[in-house]
């Protein structure tokens, strides 16, 4: 799935989930701070799309009410509804 971020750096998030588990098996983030969205995807792969929205929602950047984990998990709650 692709998903057209709001209001941070990123441009756009596109990830896979295996739907038998609810897993995370791949995340990409276009723009945004290269080490800092590396990082996020590679924590998240391989975690329950439950536990990555309940940790990562609600997650602030700087002045900015959402960031790219914050982002992630409302990418992560369209996929689910």
């Amino acid at each position: 799935m692709k998903y057209k971020t709001k209001g941070v750096c990123s441009q756009e998030i596109s990830f896979e989930i295996d739907e038998a588990t609810n897993t995370i098996t791949d995340l990409r983030f276009v723009g945004g701070c290269n080490g800092n969205t590396s990082g996020i995807s590679k924590l998240v792969i391989g975690m329950k799309v439950d536990d990555v929205i309940q940790r990562l929602e609600g997650v602030t950047c700087g002045f900015r009410s959402t960031s790219c984990p914050d982002q992630l998990a409302q990418a992560l709650r369209e996929w689910r509804s």
